[in-house]
């Protein structure tokens, strides 16, 4: 199984930017950004496959940006334009074959948390981004 260890949270005012690292000490084959708040299920934010194409969910499209530096196995999280919506622990996970177009369909609505999870095999311990009002 890969270890991975994310960074990079932090406490922001609504409106500010983060940017996330995961550093992955395996394959990257499929890497996936999660997040959960308190009292809140976890859910699936965006998702990167090893040809770069990404997948994201409504409420991120057009703000988080996932990308990943292969040479260096790093898995990234550009998040701007935060709002308090956005306060969780986020995680990375590295995925199997296909969790990607699985993540899509999760994304789309066809699939639910317990669909997509089991695809994905390693976690990292989270970082906590906080937004405030």
């Amino acid at each position: 199984q890969a270890r991975l260890v994310e960074s990079g949270g932090g406490s922001v005012q609504t409106g500010g930017s983060l940017t996330l690292s995961c550093v992955a000490s395996g394959s990257m084959y499929a890497m996936a950004w999660f997040r959960q708040a308190p009292g809140k299920e976890r859910e699936g934010v965006a998702t990167i496959d090893n040809d770069g194409d990404t997948r994201y969910r409504d409420s991120v499209k057009g703000r988080f940006t996932a990308s990943e530096d292969n040479a260096n196995k790093i898995l990234y999280l550009e998040m701007n334009s935060l709002t308090p919506d956005d306060t969780a622990m986020y995680y990375c996970a590295v995925g199997t074959s296909g969790a990607c177009i699985t993540m899509g369909r999760y994304f789309a609505g066809r699939f639910d948390l317990e669909d997509i999870t089991p695809r994905f095999a390693s976690w990292g311990q989270g970082t906590q981004v906080t937004v405030s009002s």
